[in-house]
């Protein structure tokens, strides 16, 4: 008998003696989803997964019945790392704990979910640069793990597509028909109610069209944002991994989504969730990543949506891309006009035409969550958008309901110049925090305040634009000061893309489209580009690929200015990472900075993680015998916490652009940090070829933090690499 046939029945006797001996039943009610990490026996290998499924029933507890003891097992995992979901009370995973191969059990998190005129106001055009370069993401597939989809809609028709690649191992677990050359592969691991994967809440049918949806005439919501939709890579494949539901996602099944999209082929992920930070060997998003750049795979994941606030971001594992959300050039404007002449631009997807222009008493109603002692009827209601009981278009509801005629909301002071586009029940619109004080202020000065609201339509052309949506979650990143996070921001405000359902009609139509906010927008924006780019550079790794994104991204909005935060002030590199991503400099950065899977070991080693818990991280043994500095990891940007001493790092850059080619350094801000950088000057003879430099920061004066950057300029590239520095405490 072979080893494999002696381990099989090991195991069975396990579980066989496991079950005769157990002496009570254990009480459903006790039980709750745990994630068993395992560490594989040195002397075995599992090449069936029916194999590895039964050494993992050998971990479970003692119960009363077989079918019990089967049954406690949700999903065995094998790509992401080794190990598996169950349902266990505490005191079986302390029984657990004492079973050789066994690394840690924790009970499973709920994340949250963190949404056509994005890709011109990105630079992608039909047939023109970059889309005709890599064939619009050609022979890509990105998957999503999302809220499922609606296949049905036509962005996901596949006219125009090739079939999915040869290496595609998925699966369509909807009818035959309705997956296709575009949608290729849909997979449930939700446990709800539906089992399918289509899509009941909606986001995941949005991100989806955002990264590659087809191309749509006539998109529009109720009229608004109208024109050609499609998504940022409308050549590349789609799959979908259905992991959440409107009440979250639950962890268990998002590393189950992971696990099977690396399984299938996917060449990139686009992960639109995520919870608060936890280190790395505890965050099973930054473990399953670390198992899909291993093989290839980009991955793109949302920065939270908990900003204005400093150290908010989620998702921060260097590894990965971590987005954040900006605004794009177009409005949907609703103007309020006062009586004494001032107007005040907002937004306002619901545009009524017959909406009189007579000007109209303006009373202020406060948050609008109790209007009953106020008389509205006929009148105008100045709305803030603090409170809790309802959400803005709930105020709305409250206004009309109370005999109101129209609604201003107005932004509290955290939420600044960001607007959202809504669909509400009256005719309203939704201004800036700071013209909304002037407005307020018009309601006190005079006995009688009028006003009306002015719709206008669809508007491009916003030189503010782009500017940091002040829900995008900033950084310092709690897990790991040392590597500037988010990476880089995207449209995240407004977006329109698909949606499975019609939106404030009464009427049904198999082509809607809704119009949503969140970085959970930005992050299939950058997954369509990374597809843009894989197509285009198929010998890229994720690394180079995201320094590519990273090292020309935008710093300026489209008038010249540095980009700015809500406040409409310039934003730091803990709002924008290294930028607003341009896709077409991306096709053609010059060089990268890449970074090789291995290379991630001596910097999770520095972060003074354990052997175990690296070992977790990266899926083998690992004895920490060398460390290196967060800095020292060969990033892009740099994140340095500078105290009285100097510090000096190494970076090297590959050539991707001219052969023959010479990059000269310059500095530019870091007040009060000396920067000395040697050499000086790059010179290239070859592609590929990489080079060295050093760079030390020294404090010149006595500052808690200050922000620049660097570039390595030729003749036709220049690489631009943010640079923060702060003192923590």
């Amino acid at each position: 008998m072979d080893f494999r046939s002696v381990f099989t029945l090991v195991c069975i006797l396990i579980l066989h003696s496991s079950a005769t001996l157990a002496g009570h039943f254990t009480n459903q009610n006790d039980l709750e989803t745990y994630i068993v990490h395992l560490e594989f026996p040195d002397d075995i290998f599992f090449s069936d997964s029916d194999d590895l499924y039964l050494w993992h029933q050998s971990f479970l507890p003692t119960t009363s019945t077989n079918s019990d003891h089967l049954s406690r097992i949700i999903y065995s995992y094998r790509h992401v790392f080794n190990g598996f979901a169950a349902l266990l009370s505490s005191e079986e995973v302390k029984t657990m704990e004492k079973k050789p191969g066994f690394v840690s059990a924790r009970p499973q998190r709920v994340l949250q979910m963190h949404t056509t005129h994005s890709p011109d106001f990105l630079g992608l055009n039909q047939n023109v640069g970059l889309w005709n370069t890599s064939n619009s993401g050609e022979g890509v597939i990105i998957g999503l793990l999302d809220s499922g989809i609606a296949p049905r809609h036509p962005s996901f028709n596949d006219n125009g597509m090739p079939p999915p690649p040869s290496k595609w191992k998925g699966k369509c677990e909807f009818n035959l028909t309705a997956c296709n050359n575009k949608l290729i592969g849909a997979r449930n691991f939700a446990r709800s109610i539906n089992l399918s994967p289509l899509d009941e809440e909606g986001h995941g049918t949005h991100t989806s069209s955002t990264a590659a949806g087809n191309f749509v005439e006539g998109a529009n919501l109720l009229g608004s944002a109208n024109g050609t939709a499609s998504g940022i890579a409308p050549r590349a494949h789609v799959a979908m991994y259905k992991v959440c539901t409107s009440e979250g996602c639950q962890e268990s099944d998002i590393v189950a989504g992971i696990d099977a999209a690396i399984g299938d082929g996917v060449d990139v992920l686009s992960i639109s969730l995520g919870a608060s930070p936890v280190p790395f060997y505890e965050d099973n998003i930054a473990i399953g990543a670390y198992s899909a750049i291993e093989k290839g795979i980009f991955v793109s994941c949302s920065a939270g949506n908990s900003g204005p606030f400093n150290a908010t971001v989620s998702n921060s594992a260097p590894w990965l891309l971590t987005v954040g959300a900006s605004t794009t050039d177009r409005k949907i404007s609703a103007v309020a006009v006062l009586g004494n002449g001032q107007q005040y631009e907002g937004e306002s997807v619901f545009q009524p035409r017959n909406f009189s222009r007579k000007l109209l008493p303006l009373i202020d109603g406060g948050s609008c969550e109790l209007l009953a002692p106020i008389d509205v009827k006929g009148k105008i209601v100045l709305c803030d958008t603090s409170g809790v009981m309802y959400t803005r278009v709930q105020k709305g509801e409250q206004v009309k309901k109370a005999g109101g005629a129209a609604m201003i909301l107005m932004n509290i002071k955290a939420r600044g110049y960001t607007t959202f586009a809504d669909v509400h029940v009256l005719p309203a619109t939704l201004i800036s925090y700071n013209d909304g004080q002037k407005i307020l202020n018009y309601t006190k000065s005079t006995s009688a305040p009028v006003a009306t609201i002015s719709f206008k339509g669809t508007r491009i052309g916003d030189k503010n634009a782009p500017t940091v949506a002040f829900f995008s979650s900033r950084g310092p990143s709690l897990v790991s000061q040392g590597i500037l996070k988010p990476d880089i921001i995207g449209p995240g405000l407004n977006i329109l893309a698909a949606w499975p359902t019609s939106v404030g009609q009464k009427t049904s139509s198999k082509s809607t489209f809704n119009i949503i906010s969140g970085t959970s927008m930005s992050c299939p924006h950058l997954a369509g580009v990374a597809a843009l780019l894989k197509s285009a550079h198929p010998d890229w790794s994720p690394a180079a690929i995201k320094s590519a994104i990273m090292t020309t991204a935008d710093f300026v909005n489209l008038a010249n200015n540095p980009i700015p935060d809500e406040t409409l002030n310039p934003a730091d590199l803990f709002s924008i990472g290294s930028g607003h991503v341009n896709p077409s400099k991306a096709n053609d950065p010059g060089l990268v900075y890449d970074i090789q899977p291995e290379a991630y070991v001596p910097y999770l080693c520095g972060l003074n993680y354990t052997d175990d818990q690296v070992s977790a991280i990266v899926r083998r043994n690992v004895r920490c015998t060398s460390s290196i500095a967060e800095a020292e990891l060969n990033y892009p940007s740099f994140a340095i916490n500078l105290g009285s001493t100097a510090q000096t790092y190494t970076r090297t850059v590959t050539n991707v652009g001219e052969a023959n080619s010479t990059y000269t350094v310059q500095v530019f801000g870091v007040k009060g940090v000396k920067l000395s950088i040697k050499p000086t000057t790059l010179t290239f003879s070859a592609l590929n070829q990489k080079l060295s430099y050093n760079i030390t920061f020294k404090r010149s004066v006595s500052v808690d933090s200050s922000q620049g950057y660097i570039t390595w300029s030729s003749t036709k590239y220049s690489v631009r690499s943010p640079i923060a520095v702060f003192r923590s405490e």
